[in-house]
């Protein structure tokens, strides 16, 4: 048995055998949308391979159970890659994910902005990314199943219900491309325009290597990113992570909107 069939066994004898119809990634700050859920918590460190998800606003539990009607495994924190140097840190949980039995994957994300319409407090769909920090999780992977395609890598009947959600809450939700730098520094002014200029909207460290994960195990995978602060160079605002975490409350709250709205 493999080592994630073997966790996802270990999460079926706690958590019940009904398969989770979706996986949800919680970014900085939204770790307490896993509290809504009614099921079952799981410590990471009982489930050996986990990530630490040593990053503060980052609530280290798998939550398994209803949300919205919908049965869901939640991941209250992520590994990024400026924690270890390993693209592929989060490739285990998802790997579980998919033996569970789950069918598509929302990872939720802190970003800033490049846009002066989308400011702090906004959401936004990705309709698409941009994999700046040219690491890939799959780069090691021996098989031909790394040569993943990535047209719809943002699948169009999830985002579309993304949308649909959202338009029911009198939510507002622009659309755009997410940028991925590896951090954990934050981004230069110089960087920041040279991603606009590229067709960059919004930028993070984090759900593109969880988006290329989810595709390459045949997961369909959508995500929103809640702006946090203007990028550099856009604003006089002062950016670190304690801001993140300070702003992130402002879009968490729509975004529990439109994803319960979503899952029911």
């Amino acid at each position: 048995m493999s080592k994630s069939a073997d966790l996802a066994a270990r999460i079926r004898d706690q958590a019940g055998a009904e398969a989770p119809r979706l996986g949800l990634i919680l970014g900085s700050g939204l770790g307490h949308l896993a509290d809504r859920v009614e099921g079952v918590a799981i410590d990471y460190a009982d489930l050996p391979g986990f990530p630490h998800a040593g990053v503060s606003g980052h609530n280290p539990k798998l939550v398994v159970g209803q949300l919205g009607g919908t049965r869901v495994a939640v991941f209250g924190g992520r590994s990024h890659y400026y924690e270890s140097g390993k693209a592929d840190a989060m490739r285990l949980p998802l790997e579980v994910l998919a033996d569970l039995g789950a069918e598509g994957l929302i990872a939720t994300n802190a970003a800033g902005s490049l846009r002066p319409d989308m400011p702090t407090g906004s959401l936004m769909l990705l309709s698409d990314h941009i994999n700046f920090s040219g690491l890939n999780p799959l780069i090691g992977e021996p098989t031909d199943r790394r040569f993943v395609p990535m047209g719809d890598a943002h699948d169009p009947g999830l985002r579309q219900s993304l949308r649909d959600a959202a338009e029911a809450e009198d939510v507002g939700m622009h659309e755009g491309v997410y940028a991925w730098y590896s951090g954990p520094s934050f981004e230069t002014p110089a960087e920041i325009r040279a991603i606009r200029t590229l067709g960059a909207d919004a930028v993070g460290m984090s759900t593109v290597p969880e988006v290329i994960l989810a595709r390459f195990l045949g997961l369909k995978a959508a995500a929103i990113s809640t702006i946090t602060n203007m990028a550099a160079g856009l604003s006089d605002e002062a950016i670190s992570h304690d801001h993140t975490k300070a702003m992130a409350p402002l879009g968490a709250a729509k975004l529990e909107k439109v994803l319960t709205r979503f899952l029911a």
